[in-house]
């Protein structure tokens, strides 16, 4: 399929480039842009007129909820809500049912997600056997059957003993391990942020110490490792201090925060909206500005949108009850170009987060726009506005803090290895 993109503004974070200029796509690749390559016959031409181009965006935190957890959600519809979302590369975390723990489950699903439409799926393996934290997984075959990373999850590594083991490990044979910093009995039956929300409404607290006395454990073990560790779901302004101590002392570390801890606080929570209970908890508002601080200095990688389809029978609960989550792949873009209008921080600045350093930390070919790289390509309409509502989510999961809420910036089309996987439809856009 040869497609001939026409007069969109191309943005290309990695290079710098922000100009209007055309794309010339033929077998899964860009081969040409700004001038049309010789012998180059369109099969297709998009008017991308008014619209941005830029990278496909990635996703390093998509809960596809298969195997075992279908009654959430399915591999089809949450890939298919990856694609309205611009998101053409993503990595899903290992706690599904089973946890992905043995090379075959983490083959299945690579199948399986290759021969439907979507992004390009990178599983990340289970750090511990069943993820029950006491005995370390087989890290060397799962790299084999296509882990790009380790992790936990959410569950919790109580035997820092097993965690220096597996971070041993994993220096080895050269893999990340990605670790959401928070020790489990300071945040035991905790739900949300220890402050002034919490106590007025009696909701069991997590403190931040749950996060930095955690963080202060990953980072020794860090030094003495050397392992290269991402930090997932960052959520305190003391932790992203120890960040960036840590980043200034040169330690091998990366890490990313959740679009929703971008834009909401523990104010969120005061009305008992169960979509506002998230892990980790949403904190103070001088936690949610150091975490924009965070990613205007540079200390902070990347944005995920730690997208958790549940089902309405587990959400729709009192605040304590509701199983915590929200799900956030299509809202991933809307919900940076938001952040980055209220900071005055230039788009092409903003896409980065979800584009050129999500890659890097997953150490894949993805994220950046040139002639000879793959035409992974999210096209969007800045100007677009729309409301979210459950109507218009195409994931299965409807839970999102953001409903009734109206957006502005809207995928228009998504290209995935040359292919035209997402068309919004534009009599009903």
């Amino acid at each position: 399929m040869k497609i001939h993109i026409k007069n969109g503004r191309v943005i290309d974070p990695a290079s710098g480039l922000d100009s209007v200029q055309d794309i010339f796509v033929a077998a899964s690749h860009i081969v040409g842009m700004g001038k049309m390559p010789a012998d180059f016959h369109a099969n297709q031409v998009i008017d991308a007129s008014g619209l941005i181009v830029c990278p496909g965006l990635v996703d390093l935190s998509v809960r596809l909820r298969e195997p075992g957890l279908e009654y959430m959600a399915t591999l089809e519809t949450e890939m298919h809500a990856a694609a309205v979302g611009g998101v053409t590369s993503l990595a899903c975390p290992p706690d599904t049912d089973p946890p992905l723990d043995e090379p075959g489950l983490v083959e299945m699903l690579k199948f399986r997600a290759k021969h439907m439409p979507g992004p390009r799926v990178y599983p990340v393996g289970a750090l511990t056997k069943k993820l029950k934290g006491e005995g370390i997984t087989e890290m060397a075959e799962l790299t084999e059957a296509g882990c790009v990373a380790f992790s936990q999850a959410d569950a919790p590594l109580i035997d820092t003993q097993v965690l220096l083991r597996a971070m041993e490990y994993a220096k080895t044979f050269d893999v990340p391990v990605w670790l959401r910093p928070q020790d489990p009995h300071l945040a035991r039956e905790g739900v949300a942020h220890d402050g002034v929300v919490a106590a007025r409404l009696g909701f069991p607290p997590i403190p931040v110490p749950a996060e930095t006395v955690a963080l202060s454990t990953i980072l020794l073990l860090v030094r003495e490792t050397g392992a290269r560790v991402h930090l997932a779901l960052l959520s305190s302004r003391a932790g992203i201090e120890m960040v960036r101590r840590a980043k200034h002392d040169g330690l091998p570390i990366t890490c990313d925060v959740n679009i929703h801890h971008v834009h909401l606080s523990e104010m969120d929570t005061a009305d008992f909206n169960p979509h506002c209970n998230l892990i980790p908890p949403l904190r103070s508002q001088r936690d949610r500005d150091a975490i924009r601080q965070g990613l205007s200095d540079g200390t902070i990688d990347a944005i995920c949108s730690d997208h958790a389809p549940v089902d309405d029978d587990a959400k729709e609960l009192p605040f304590q009850e509701a199983e915590p989550g929200a799900t956030g792949v299509e809202l991933l873009l809307p919900l940076s170009l938001k952040w980055a209008h209220e900071c005055g921080m230039p788009m092409i600045k903003a896409l980065s987060y979800i584009t050129q350093h999500p890659a890097r930390i997953l150490g894949v070919e993805a994220g950046r726009i040139g002639v000879g790289r793959l035409a992974d390509l999210c096209m969007f309409d800045p100007e677009a506005t729309w409301v979210v509502n459950r109507g218009n989510l195409a994931s299965l999961g409807k839970n999102s803090p953001f409903l009734g809420l109206e957006m502005q910036g809207r995928v228009q089309y998504t290209l995935i290895d040359g292919h035209l996987d997402y068309r919004r439809n534009h009599s009903h856009a």
